[in-house]
């Protein structure tokens, strides 16, 4: 499982895990939990790539960034880091 601590929004930290290119399951430590929960279930079998050119860029209220903005960054830190 990979971590990745967050910046900037109410989650803490998010876990995921990744098989061939496919997001297998992600976790949000803290924030929206029910919103959190739906996203996870919601991008489970995705590509990582749509699923960053889906939600980078989110903002959240008045914040440059958001979860799923943050989530995107994991991810793309996670490319640079196994591929």
């Amino acid at each position: 499982m990979n971590s990745y601590k967050t910046d900037g929004v109410c989650s803490t930290e998010i876990k995921f895990e990744i098989d061939d290119n496919k997001i297998i399951d992600v976790e949000f430590v803290s924030g929206c939990n029910g919103s959190l929960k739906g996203i996870g279930l919601l991008i489970k079998g995705m590509d990582v790539e749509d699923v960053i050119e889906r939600v980078k860029g989110t903002t959240c209220k008045h914040k440059d960034t958001s979860c799923p903005d943050q989530l995107a960054r994991a991810l793309e830190t996670w490319k640079l880091k196994d591929n």
